[in-house]
């Protein structure tokens, strides 16, 4: 059992962003294949949303024991909760043979200070062909005291991304997604400065911006957004 304890208050809120988590879905879905592993799988938003998209067994890792009591009680119930199984640990402490084809970190890389080490064990986990598949928040000039309250260490740009890539792995797709959030995001670092938003504001954000960089982000072909995803693949 891990002694870890998340200081971010944001996972029940951000639930809500049905129309953000469907759109980044879509994107890394045909990326996902095989055994999954969900490092950093919180209270199980995401696992219910992704879970069904793959083909093998499906390991939430996460290492806050309060989380790891709302993720079960969150699957309770849920047809596909039986292809779960959840791990409370890091993947440093997983057990040393235990081998993925996919590896996600769903807005979970900026809080590990040792991103590109976390990355270089990720890739140790992987099987011959099998992807580290990263979301995160993207440019640090949009960083702001809510950053600051949930943990992060960092936001991405593609370099800096680029910059943590595992050794031996082969950079599959980088880009950008949520152009129209920049503007939402920029408002808040220059004019609210919050640490938190609240339900309203990010109610507006999933209503009406995110359709909106649905339609925007294949003209820029994925060269603007608030959020970044990488992928990476480990040769055959």
């Amino acid at each position: 059992m891990s002694d870890f304890r998340y200081v971010g208050l944001e996972l029940d809120l951000f639930a809500s962003a049905t129309n953000w988590k469907a759109y980044w879905s879509e994107r890394i879905g045909p990326y996902l294949s095989g055994d999954v592993l969900e490092s950093g799988a919180g209270i199980g938003s995401n696992t219910r949303l992704l879970c069904s998209r793959a083909n093998g067994r499906w390991v939430c890792l996460e290492p806050d024991p309060n989380l790891i009591s709302q993720l079960a009680e969150n699957l309770k119930g849920w047809d596909m909760a039986r292809s779960c199984e959840i791990v409370c640990c890091t993947l440093a402490t997983l057990n040393d043979d235990e081998r993925f084809d996919t590896i996600l970190y769903i807005d979970v890389l900026e809080h590990i200070e040792d991103d590109a080490g976390e990355l270089k064990r990720a890739s140790e986990r992987l099987r011959r062909g099998g992807r580290i598949v990263v979301l995160s928040p993207a440019h640090q000039w949009l960083f702001t005291p809510f950053d600051s309250a949930i943990g992060h260490f960092r936001r991405y740009s593609k370099a800096s991304l680029g910059a943590a890539s595992p050794p031996g792995m082969e950079l599959e797709a980088m880009f950008y997604l949520d152009a129209c959030g920049i503007l939402a995001s920029a408002a808040n670092q220059l004019l609210l400065r919050q640490s938190m938003p609240t339900a309203a504001q990010l109610g507006v954000w999933d209503k009406w911006i995110v359709p909106a960089s649905r339609v925007l982000d294949p003209i820029l072909v994925g060269s603007l957004g608030k959020s970044i995803i990488g992928v990476w693949r480990k040769p055959l």
